[in-house]
């Protein structure tokens, strides 16, 4: 048997036990699930055999997986086969690139950056057994198979792994320096397309951001003032029967903010499967077919580091959101 050990970082907190394995041992669901039922996962010590289960933060999590035959024997003594390199959803293409910054269409399925829990828990030399990020592989891609060293990318804001669409790195510390200030001045212009079920109300949804709203998940606090205060702007671009197309606007940047507010709002987007239910609620109906959440960052906008000048690109929606979006409007005619 290989033992796996990981602990559950800030950024998986309340996410199902079947989902986190799927992510951290790179298997299929069933597979997943598999394991759960076979008793071979434990979470906090004791056997868990519920994979709906919703983890927090810092849980220690222990999975018993057997050797893949494929594997040369020292290999299966050691480590687990090697996660796959390649993002679900085709790869990452670059929007616009110069000597300061890379604007880059991240596809889903891939990570943003490494998370620091990810680099405390596993060393730099267990890099190479998780899952590459975007981080991890834009050096190559700016290098266009030149050989050499290609030095590393500064990320200064993440989109989550589901979500696609556009996203600056800097390449240098004084460009990271003057894009950092802007984010966290919340001078950026960051517009997300959302496919959410049902019709949200336009305007301006404000709250205040908590870990746990008191069911394991993020969400907002009843108590103004405790957390991080989250701004969006809400526009319906489209009816679509039960489901709707919106955009959002971020005046702020707090992590999962569209897919909380929406899914508070009870529209959560459609492929949601945390924040889809109200508190201590059911989950809300999702007749779309979507295998992840359908959220884009369609529009990106900042004062260039180097220049002042204004700058901003868009993105269009990535094929599986464009297709469900096609099959709900053909619904319609």
């Amino acid at each position: 048997m290989i033992e796996r050990n990981f602990t559950v970082a800030r950024s998986e907190a309340g996410r199902p036990l079947v989902e986190l394995l799927r992510a951290r041992l790179a298997v299929s669901r069933g597979d997943a699930l598999r394991l759960v039922r076979q008793r071979k996962v434990r979470v906090g010590g004791g056997f868990c055999l519920d994979p709906a289960r919703r983890l927090k933060q810092g849980e220690r999590v222990l999975a018993l997986l057997q050797p893949s035959p494929a594997l040369p024997q020292a290999a299966r003594k050691n480590k687990p086969a090697l996660a796959p390199r390649r993002p679900r959803e085709g790869a990452p293409v670059l929007r616009h690139v110069d000597p300061h910054v890379v604007v880059v269409d991240k596809p889903s399925g891939l990570t943003t950056m490494r998370h620091p829990e990810d680099v405390a828990e596993h060393g730099a030399r267990a890099r190479r057994f998780l899952p590459q990020t975007l981080a991890d592989v834009l050096p190559a891609l700016l290098a266009n198979g030149q050989p050499g060293r290609h030095p590393p990318v500064r990320a200064v804001h993440r989109l989550d792994k589901e979500t696609s669409g556009l996203v600056v790195f800097a390449r240098t510390p004084a460009a990271e320096g003057h894009l950092g200030k802007q984010f966290r001045a919340h001078s950026t212009e960051r517009l997300y397309l959302a496919l959410v079920r049902g019709r949200p109300a336009a305007g301006r949804i404000e709250s205040w951001l908590v870990r746990d709203r008191g069911d394991g998940r993020r969400g907002s606090s009843t108590a103004p003032g405790e957390g991080q205060r989250a701004v969006t702007h809400v526009r319906v671009a489209e009816e679509l029967g039960d489901f709707a197309l919106v955009e959002c606007r971020l005046e702020t940047g707090r992590t999962h903010q569209v897919r909380i507010h929406l899914g508070e709002a009870g529209t959560p987007l459609c492929g949601e499967r945390i924040y889809d239910r109200p508190l201590h609620g059911r989950p809300v109906s999702d007749a779309s077919g979507a295998k992840r959440i359908m959220l884009h960052a369609a529009s990106l906008g900042f004062d260039h580091p180097a220049t002042g000048e204004r700058v901003r690109w868009t993105a269009p929606p990535p094929r599986d959101m464009a297709d469900i979006l096609a099959r709900l409007r053909q619904r319609l005619s």
